[in-house]
């Protein structure tokens, strides 16, 4: 047996006397290719003082407190010639990565403690004294022969019978030599538990993948992904692709798709294939995310596309040359080369175009369930990947392909005349907004210095281009009907469209009901210092969803006076522009997308997270935080008081 020794975290990261101590323990530290290595790290805690245990342990009578700061065996430069096991996928992590990585790990059996942490006395599960934690470790069969370092850290929050001590992380370097024929020593008395059957689970394809977890308006469950589980996964991973057609980002274009099949709703055949061809188009965009996901090195969701202003930028344009030809104003002559390919929206190869560009739109934003069976599945393997996303982009095309089957629901829209072209004309005119939109906030991108706030100005643009629509088609409308009915209809729908796009230029362009902290670490340890709730709101400007949360639900009279109020700290992690230290804390969250809320106690301890949520839910995740008082002591950040 081979000891690391003794090691504490940094002394900016805690006090002196931390009662918490870790080291590394190897069965050898010279160790042969393709060769199996149990290692462990050995905790020892002072008396009286104790940590949470494991995310997810299940301990008969324990209570189970949603603030915790579980308790984490983590790693970073694996997966090249030395591997470890990730704990989400549960299989060794083979490409190399310098980020520190959740570990699967052998944890040790726990204690019960009594505490009152707001809910009464009740018994919570915690480690206490000495123990150790049993990490599979693994040398690849063509490692080459020398020196290979990585690191071990262990992530915790230490806490007595009154206070807990800031959550701490304890960094153990350590060093491995690969020699051909090296043989493996008996396992020491340290290493007497440990469970060497694990290395036959992971060597033949994996340990068993963590359960899904699902959040639908504050609605938590989880979903073990294993036999029929995985079909489950599967069928919601659908649902929220069909939600996808009902977030702010892809509701514009519907009615364009709409006009499309009618043209064809005669033609039963024609109108079928012409769905076939949209479905096929955005399943095609979201397969080709999910290859993306799996062979490009930190790609892990769609919405990263945006974080690249040009992209953005370049999605604008193509709207926008899109509407200005829908509103007659020019029409596109192509090359001879592709003169035999009509593009337009009503042809076959215009409709697979549309279902492209309909899934592009859809990307910014992320539907209720959606978000979570992604960034489940982007821990998986290759072939899990392409199947989820694949599934997405049809759950996301269903509408479509029931519009077609049916074309009854689509004969009424009008197909030519003055009224089809009115149609067309205020729908072009409509996209030409949402191209400025998306011009606009991949400019703001480019613009932006993170973490102070991007530019909100284009708003007026896109404000000006809707009350262009619906005044045009209020004026028209007049102009085009003598019947009293139709003109009173579609001129109020018009005037309705004009004060939407006013109130929306006059809203997303002011600062708000609340007072934001543009985030920084140190604006967030300054906040927890003085004993704060923390509520962070990660957003975009290219995010219609995030959007449309704070403006309905964070700004709301009763959360926008909470969160302006003493004691409560908002922060906004913006990725508008490029954010490395706000990508840092949404992966500490475990999330890959947004929008996503979170509020921490005066502890940093997570109180609450959420990426649909209501007022009530933001003020009792509030008032939950601030009933945890902080703790006294040399460290800086506030804790909470508990057992």
């Amino acid at each position: 047996m081979v000891i690391f020794g003794w090691g504490n975290a940094p002394a900016a990261a805690q006090s002196p006397d931390d009662p918490v101590r870790a080291r590394v323990v190897l069965a050898a530290t010279t160790v042969a290719p393709g060769a199996d290595l149990p290692a462990a790290i050995e905790v020892s805690i002072a008396p009286r003082w104790h940590m949470w245990t494991q995310a997810g342990a299940t301990v008969p009578d324990a209570a189970i407190f949603d603030g915790a700061e579980w308790t984490t065996a983590e790693a970073s430069g694996v997966g090249g010639a030395v591997r470890a096991a990730s704990a989400a996928t549960g299989m060794w992590m083979t490409a190399p990565t310098n980020a520190f990585t959740p570990l699967l790990a052998q944890w040790p059996r726990s204690h019960l403690v009594t505490a009152d942490v707001g809910d009464g006395p009740q018994k919570y599960a915690v480690f206490e004294g000495t123990f150790v934690i049993g990490v599979p470790l693994a040398i690849a069969a063509d490692a080459s022969e020398g020196e290979h370092t990585f690191t071990l850290r262990l992530r915790y929050q230490a806490c007595d019978a009154t206070t807990c001590l800031a959550p701490t992380e304890i960094d153990m370097p350590v060093t491995l030599r690969v020699a051909a024929g090296a043989a493996m020593p008996a396992l020491d008395a340290a290493l007497k538990d440990f469970d060497a059957s694990i290395f036959a689970a992971l060597n033949s394809g994996g340990a068993g993948p963590r359960p899904v977890l699902f959040d639908f308006f504050g609605a938590t469950f989880s979903i073990d992904p294993t036999g029929t589980g995985f079909l489950l996964v599967l069928l919601i991973a659908a649902l929220g692709g069909a939600l996808l057609n009902f977030t702010p980002c892809v509701l514009p274009v519907i009615p364009l798709k709409i006009m499309g099949l009618a043209h064809s709703a005669g033609n039963r055949r024609r109108c079928v294939m012409l769905g076939a061809m949209l479905s096929l188009g955005v399943i095609a965009f979201w397969v080709g995310l999910g290859v993306a996901v799996s062979l490009i090195s930190g790609f892990t969701t769609s919405s990263q596309l945006f974080q690249y202003p040009w992209f953005t930028i370049g999605v604008g344009v193509i709207i926008a040359v899109m509407a200005i030809g829908m509103c007659g104003l020019f029409s596109v002559r192509l090359p001879q080369s592709v003169a035999g390919i009509d593009f337009r929206h009503d042809t076959l190869a215009g409709s697979f175009g549309f279902g492209i560009m309909t899934a592009v739109l859809s990307t910014p934003c992320t539907a209720p369930l959606m978000g979570a069976a992604a960034a489940w599945a982007a821990t998986q393997q290759p072939w899990v990947v392409l199947l989820v996303f694949g599934v997405i982009g049809s759950g996301m095309a269903l509408p479509y392909m029931v519009l077609s089957a049916f074309p009854q629901l689509v004969q009424r829209v009008p197909r030519s005349g003055p009224a089809s072209d009115l149609v067309k004309q205020v729908m072009g005119l409509l996209l030409l907004a949402a191209a400025a939109y998306f011009i606009g906030a991949g400019a703001a991108g480019m613009l932006a210095a993170p973490p102070e706030p991007p530019t909100k100005d284009y708003w007026w643009f896109v404000a000006a281009l809707g009350i262009a629509a619906g005044g045009w088609m209020s004026v028209r409308t007049w102009c085009i009907t003598p019947r009293m009915q139709p003109r009173l209809v579609f001129g109020s729908l018009g005037l309705g469209i004009v004060v939407a796009s006013a109130a929306i230029g006059i809203q997303l362009t002011d600062d708000g009901k609340i007072p934001w902290v543009y985030f920084t670490p140190e604006r967030l340890a300054d906040a927890q210092a003085r004993g704060d709730a923390v509520v962070v709101d990660f957003t975009a400007e290219w995010c219609l969803n995030c959007k449309t949360l704070e403006k309905t639900i964070l700004e709301s009279d009763a959360v926008a006076a909470r969160l302006s109020s003493a004691g409560v700290t908002p922060i906004k992690v913006d990725f508008t522009g490029d954010n490395p230290q706000g990508r840092a804390l949404l992966k500490r969250f475990d999330r890959l997308t947004i929008p996503l809320l979170v509020v921490l106690s005066p502890s940093g301890e997570e109180v609450f997270k959420s990426d649909t949520y209501t007022p009530a839910q933001v003020l009792q995740a509030i008032d939950a935080a601030q009933g945890q008082p902080p703790a006294t002591g040399a460290t800086a950040a506030a804790t909470q008081s508990q057992g």
